[in-house]
């Protein structure tokens, strides 16, 4: 393969998956599933903050792409990922 064919692909490849990611770590349009990945991270930054989840942290920003699906800053971010992974895989046979 391409190292950039490589690099569209990855691209491509992990923005389509990130809502199914997400949702099976349990961030989800309904809130975070009970006994899911996503509730044990709120578990530990609640106990982390006093009782609270703080804004901006991770758990608040999975939860908001699990609910409202990733912004554009976060798309791009997550497609550069993607991109950089699979340009790199394209090297390895």
């Amino acid at each position: 393969m391409v190292a950039g064919t490589g690099a569209v692909v990855g691209a491509a490849c992990a923005v389509a998956a990130a809502p199914f990611v997400l949702g099976a770590a349990g961030f989800t349009a309904a809130g975070i599933a009970a006994g899911s990945l996503g509730a044990k991270m709120m578990s530990a930054a609640a106990v982390a903050n006093g009782g609270g989840v703080a804004a901006g942290s991770i758990v608040a920003a999975l939860q908001s792409a699990g609910a409202a699906g990733l912004s554009g800053a976060a798309t791009g971010a997550v497609a550069g990922a993607g991109a950089a992974v699979g340009w790199l895989a394209s090297f390895f046979h």
